[in-house]
């Protein structure tokens, strides 16, 4: 399980990566998970499975909430979770992508809002309780404002939403615990893995009757896919002057909206922290830069379509014997990756297949879409990569290369500083172009500080178990095993002493002092 967005520091065999940080819990076992957040992680999270594509239904929302007063005020929160249903589970949708040749599972049959949602392109009783389908319902009163808590749990949808009635919303938090400078949009847009947090002022009541309603359409629909689902959810008003509850609308007959189809501007240079930043770095702070090609084509050994970072292919399924984490514990500098043979073959060693960086490193991190080279269609696809370990400064993106020149002149004459992250879009410009050729970048900077075994991969699930994942070893061996080896060994082995069933108890190890806690924080 990847408590998503909270950076693992200490506890690194909680970062849930199989294969990576840990070996996955077995059938009808558990494991204790520790996670502590401090003051500065309050903010908007969720946790799921890690494995395969289990997280098309194994999430949640987790909210860590302020310590203090936070920044901003509102009179009460609505948490928004975004994700969907497909005809296939995820067993038949996996084994169908490592199928030669490729079977994909079809797009998704419903985008789900809080778990409710009305499917497309299904027949009768193909759904439990199909007949008592209705639109997802948010509940507000009038004249209140509220945070709205924007979660991206989907796996390959990109949706884009607005509000009937309802045209400014102030965003005001990213990606967990980063509060921003307030940035006022007409519309969401969100990607599977991404947070958003926005201020939302309802209507007074005397608009309300001005308005004659208190039920108002939340439109929302897919992007960067070859077929475009579109559905509703209502905003409806509770409270004094709402009268009996109604019965759920269906949808308008037609759009409330005429939503954009145009995704790569939305807030771009925008988001900043409310706080000014001294830790950020500048372009001459950088010490390395690494170019990720992002390629899907067809293996030359099996016929899988794959997708590779830098010429690399690695889901759990072709990883390690044991998890890199473990196998650094286990067999020190040996399964570390040699640095320099890493820097010269595009940042990974090819030995142990491990993306390597030095603590004290200030990297720019740039990724690279490229038209598809599966028999040369050149198709271009839209991805939201998501680091694992700690949060980065974005430094935006664009169409063609990147220039770190000019992006850092225009970043200084707008006087813009980026806000950290932990998920951003790497954008498609048009829909195909010459197989191979660069097709828009997403570049992040980061120091590095926490040293670990931490993933960086595309959020898409379909295209995580193709491959499109890389893990990152950062620091030497040393550096890297924080834990005592008498208190570690339980994380060893598949099955280990560190996880329970119904008649074994777990090893318990503490990393953290709970009663050291500076404040009372719900998670």
């Amino acid at each position: 399980m990847h408590w998503h967005g909270l950076a693992q520091r200490m506890a690194q065999f909680s970062d849930g990566a199989v294969l990576a940080s840990q070996w996955p819990i077995p059938p009808l076992n558990y494991f204790d998970y520790e996670i502590e957040a401090l003051p500065e992680d309050a903010g908007t999270y969720f946790y799921h499975s890690h494995v395969g594509m289990q997280a098309l239904t194994v999430f949640g929302a987790l909210i860590v909430e302020d310590c203090a007063a936070p920044p901003y005020q509102y009179d009460d929160e609505r948490t928004l979770l975004w994700h969907e249903h497909y005809k296939q589970n995820d067993s038949a949708f996996e084994a169908g992508l490592l199928a030669a040749p490729l079977v994909f599972g079809g797009e998704v049959q419903a985008v789900l809002l809080n778990g409710q949602g009305v499917a497309i392109n299904h027949t009768a009783g193909e759904i439990p309780g199909d007949a008592s389908c209705q639109l997802p319902v948010v509940e507000v009163e009038p004249d209140k404002t509220y945070r709205f808590r924007f979660i991206g749990a989907t796996s390959l949808s990109h949706s884009i939403m607005a509000f009937e009635g309802h045209e400014i919303l102030t965003v005001i938090a990213v990606d967990g615990g980063q509060y921003t400078q307030p940035a006022a949009t007409y519309r969401m847009q969100i990607g599977s893995g991404q947070r958003f947090d926005v201020l939302f002022k309802t209507k007074s009541q005397a608009e309300l009757d001005a308005a004659g309603k208190t039920d108002f359409f939340i439109q929302f629909e897919t992007r960067d896919r070859p077929s475009v689902y579109q559905s509703y959810g209502v905003l409806r008003y509770t409270g004094a002057g709402a009268g009996g509850q109604a019965p759920v609308p269906s949808a308008p007959s037609t759009p409330v909206f005429n939503l954009t189809t145009k995704t790569y501007d939305w807030l771009e240079n925008t988001l900043q922290p409310l706080k000014p930043d001294p830790d950020f770095p500048t372009l001459e702070e950088v010490t390395r830069r690494v170019v990720i090609d992002v390629v899907q084509l067809l293996s030359p050994t099996t016929g899988q379509t794959i997708w590779q970072l830098n010429g690399l292919n690695w889901n759990e399924l072709v990883a390690y014997p044991v998890p890199l984490l473990v196998d650094i514990y286990l067999r020190g500098e040996e399964a570390v990756p040699d640095y320099e043979a890493a820097v010269a073959n595009g940042g990974w060693d090819p030995k142990n297949k491990a993306y390597a960086a030095k603590v004290g490193e200030v990297l720019e991190i740039v990724f690279q879409n490229t038209g598809s080279i599966v028999n040369n269609n050149g198709g271009v696809d839209v991805h939201p990569f998501h680091a694992h370990g700690a949060h980065y400064y974005d430094m935006g993106s664009g169409n063609g290369t990147y220039d770190a020149d000019a992006t850092e002149a225009a970043r200084v004459e707008a006087g813009y500083t980026p806000v950290k992250r932990d998920t951003t879009m790497l954008y498609r410009y048009e829909t195909k172009t010459t197989a191979g050729a660069p097709a828009g970048w997403r570049a992040w900077r980061i120091r590095i500080n926490d040293p670990g075994v931490w993933m960086i991969h595309c959020h898409v699930l379909q295209h995580m178990v193709m491959g499109m994942q890389s893990v990152w070893v950062v620091g030497n061996a040393s550096e890297i095993q924080k834990t005592p080896t008498e208190l570690s060994q339980g994380y060893f082995t598949f099955g280990g002493s560190v996880t329970g069933n119904e008649t074994t108890d777990p090893q318990v190890y503490e990393q953290f002092d709970h009663s050291a806690s500076t404040c009372s924080i719900s998670i």
